[in-house]
């Protein structure tokens, strides 16, 4: 298994990945505004040269973000998602990031239980959101 940043090329493998794991896919003109900022923190993991994993990291100079992990299917429990987070979080401390924040859905007990075996601690922080239209 390779760590790597994205590459456009990778765009329909990611994509479809996302569908797969039943994320929502990033519109190519929203990944461009993410990758004008810190491509470094878009990542896939491939083997025999196909994605198999990828994390989206975000960095705005005060906190990173980690969002959009997903590992397909029948690579999960093999270290994919592990290497993902590790190679993103040694990016975000070469940034000089001092925090990470993530989402999990309370409901997701398999995904908090991974966060925490990561170091990761449940805060009782409550997330709002609204999507704006430019």
């Amino acid at each position: 298994m390779r760590v790597r940043e994205f590459a456009w090329p990778d765009y329909d493998d990611v994509a479809a990945l996302w569908t797969g794991t039943g994320r929502d896919v990033l519109s190519r003109a929203e990944l461009t505004a993410k990758l004008a900022r810190d491509p470094q923190l878009f990542l896939v993991a491939e083997v025999s040269e196909a994605v198999v994993g990828v994390v989206l990291g975000t960095y705005d100079g005060r906190r990173g973000m980690i969002l959009r992990l997903a590992v397909a299917p029948a690579h999960r429990r093999g270290g994919v998602a592990t290497a993902l987070v590790a190679e993103l979080e040694r990016r975000f401390a070469a940034l000089g990031c001092p925090r990470v924040n993530l989402l999990v859905l309370p409901k997701d007990t398999a995904a908090l239980r991974f966060w925490q075996a990561l170091g990761y601690v449940p805060q009782p922080d409550v997330l709002c959101s609204k999507p704006l239209s430019g």
